[in-house]
């Protein structure tokens, strides 16, 4: 028996010995009877949020989501590795090399100037420039940003080549800033080639200016692409190569987060609750925010572990107690960050939806799905679709039916 035609009988096997009847199991879920009824005769095939739903609440510590799981396959979820050199392999090699050539030629004891540079009156100016375009980046299309975040990451490692020893190591380090962003952005447009590309560039070039850590944050981004394809045993596989103990607390801090989000979608709570756990303790000690650098990760969440607790807690069948912690996290992002509160106000509203406040889950997503073409986000996407299927279990609602036109124009294919 294949393992997609045993979930129902398993389904029943576990409810009947719960001491369930179908009715009281069908309230307890916020799922119509006769569904559940044609899932455990094998006549409907269980979704993954219904599986998880009912291992957390038959206490199947997974083994139900197992039966049924088919990772999404999205054409933009890929995980091909980058295409190409984006920045130029030449200009990185040359600046790192020069660094090493500059510090180790003397002359008499004395250290030989380099050509003089425009770098050091411009950096400041490029890490203005950086926080703001990070901050753009909340209420701007990502395809929009792109040419110029690719143009700006190629200028400073141009001049990171030609700079004094002095400037170029903070040139090159806020250059591969700019190639991380970029990787963000061109995920969020929906290019997983791109974002792969981009991000192993940025790796290059922190390593370059003699940061070899964010090569390891490279494999936190990689888990999120994983991630988003429904991939949770490589998100977690990915994630624990990047907790190493040499690393700084806030890489291992968001390495952690994600490995519980991998351990979610797996419905594994046991590990998914202890990396948590680590994540918060990471994160909490992490001093990174008062630095003179970038931050790396989210710098719009005021607690990444907390708010990812409510995401985790949703993908392991829990959408009450998800609701609950997503609502209060929410009330803490800033107001201008909308590509932020999009993405948790629609996570908050599946929650809600998950829980059958169907009404409370249609108000949340209709004051979004107004900002959408503003800042169409191809991982916020992903959410949106999974309310639709949720919400589709109440097409008889007044408010699901009159969401319905908004969230398909959300959903329709970009032309832009």
């Amino acid at each position: 028996m294949s393992t997609t035609s045993s979930f129902g009988p398993e389904l029943r096997r576990l409810r009947v010995e719960s001491g369930l009847t179908l009715t009281e199991f069908s309230v307890a879920l916020n799922y119509d009877k006769g569904h559940l009824s044609k899932v455990e005769r094998g006549e409907r095939s269980a979704s993954p949020e219904l599986a998880r739903r009912c291992d957390a609440f038959l206490g199947a510590d997974g083994e139900l989501h197992r039966l049924v799981t088919r990772p999404e396959t999205d054409s933009d979820s890929g995980t091909a590795g980058p295409r190409r050199w984006l920045v130029g392999r030449r200009a990185v090699l040359s600046a790192g090399t020069g660094a090493l050539i500059d510090l180790g030629l003397t002359l008499g004891g004395q250290a030989v100037s380099s050509l003089s540079s425009t770098v050091d009156p411009l950096l400041p100016s490029f890490r203005m420039q950086f926080d703001q375009l990070r901050k753009l980046g909340q209420s701007t299309a990502p395809r929009a940003l792109l040419p110029l975040l690719e143009t700006q990451t190629r200028m400073i490692t141009g001049l990171a080549a030609d700079a004094q020893p002095v400037s170029r190591t903070p040139a090159l380090l806020l250059a591969s800033r700019f190639a991380e962003f970029t990787g963000w952005m061109a995920q969020e447009a929906g290019d997983s080639g791109a974002a792969l590309g981009w991000t192993g560039e940025a790796a290059e070039l922190a390593r370059a200016g003699g940061d070899p850590h964010l090569g390891s944050y490279a494999l936190v981004r990689r888990a999120l692409i994983t991630m988003y394809g429904g991939d949770g045993a490589s998100t977690v596989a990915l994630a624990r190569r990047a907790q190493g103990s040499e690393l700084p607390p806030r890489i291992r801090g968001l390495a952690a987060q994600r490995e519980a989000q991998g351990h979610a979608l797996i419905g594994n709570e046991v590990d998914c609750l202890r990396s948590l756990d680590k994540a918060r303790e990471l994160l909490g000690s992490d001093d990174t925010r008062s630095g003179a650098e970038p931050v790396i990760g989210t710098s719009h969440v005021s607690d990444p572990a907390a708010m990812s607790t409510g995401w985790c807690l949703h993908d392991l069948g829990r959408p009450k107690a998800a609701a609950d912690v997503l609502d209060r996290e929410y009330r803490r992002l800033p107001p201008h960050a909308l590509r932020t509160r999009a993405r948790y106000g629609f996570r908050r509203s599946l929650a809600h939806a998950a829980s059958g406040e169907v009404e409370h889950a249609c108000a949340i997503a209709g004051d979004l799905l107004g900002v959408m073409p503003t800042v169409p986000s191809a991982t916020v996407n992903s959410d949106v679709r999974r309310l639709a299927r949720e919400l589709s279990r109440f097409r008889s609602s007044r408010a699901v039916r009159d969401l319905q036109p908004a969230l398909a124009r959300v959903l329709a294919p970009a032309h832009d």
